[in-house]
Formats: C-alpha cells, sequence, structure tokens
C-alpha cells in the first residue's frame, strides 16, 4: 500500500490552523472536506499533474475544488501559519539543522530597494542620425 500524502499525525497538527467553514443558509453542494482538498493539493504540487487531471480515485472531489482551495486558504493566511507550525514542531523534535540553511536575494525582501544604476556609457561616437 502506498504511503498516504497526509499522514493523521500531520493532520493533527493542520487541521486547527485552517479556517472554519459555516455552510451557507441558501443550501447548495456541500463543501468538500478540509482533508481531502488538502490531499489533493498536496498531490497535485507534488505530481505537476493539471488540475483538472486529479484522479477520482483519490476521493479528493475535482482539481478546480482544490485550486479553489488552495487559492482561498492563500488568501486568508493559512500557509504562512502551516510554515511556521511545522517550523517550530521540527525544531522542537531536533530535526533542523540550522548550519545548512541559506539565504540570498530571492529569499529576503529588499525594502529600501537598490541604487539606480547609471546609464551604459558609450565607446563610441554616434555615426549616423536617428532616422526614427
Amino acid at each position: 500500500m502506498a504511503k498516504p500524502l497526509l499522514p493523521d499525525g500531520l493532520w493533527a497538527l493542520i487541521e486547527p490552523l485552517l479556517p472554519k467553514h459555516t455552510p451557507s443558509p441558501k443550501g447548495g453542494r456541500p463543501r468538500l472536506d478540509d482533508r481531502n482538498a488538502l490531499t489533493g493539493i498536496l498531490f497535485v504540487l507534488k505530481t505537476g499533474l493539471p488540475w483538472e487531471d486529479l484522479p477520482a480515485e483519490m476521493n479528493c472531489g475535482c482539481g478546480m475544488s482544490c485550486w479553489r482551495r488552495l487559492a482561498e486558504w492563500q488568501d486568508a493566511g493559512v500557509w504562512t501559519k502551516i510554515h511556521a507550525t511545522l517550523l517550530a514542531h521540527l525544531a522542537n523534535a531536533g530535526k533542523l539543522d540550522w548550519s545548512k540553511c541559506v539565504i540570498d536575494s530571492s529569499s529576503v525582501r529588499a525594502v529600501f530597494g537598490g541604487s539606480i544604476p547609471d546609464r551604459t556609457p558609450r565607446i563610441e561616437p554616434k555615426t549616423a542620425a536617428n532616422t526614427t
């Protein structure tokens, strides 16, 4: 049997961080379970499959439901909370080695930006008039 994408221990850490959903008073289709949606999101992100190709056998709903949940959780700031919680959990378990951490310019925001570069000086004089 394949290893589950979302084991019970990991789900127990993540579930309290997800926003609670109240059903619409108008009714409508029942909402996809959060755990199934997260499993579908993890599967698509891990395999690189298009959202619409999410296998129905996984019982994760359709790919568009998972995609909408991904966007909803991004807007709610859930992924930042999950990241911080998992880092804290790993640090408490002694499983993080910060000596192997790398920070580069793509990871750290430049608050004030850099200096504006000067124009490149010409190395030859202009030989012809501009025709445009």
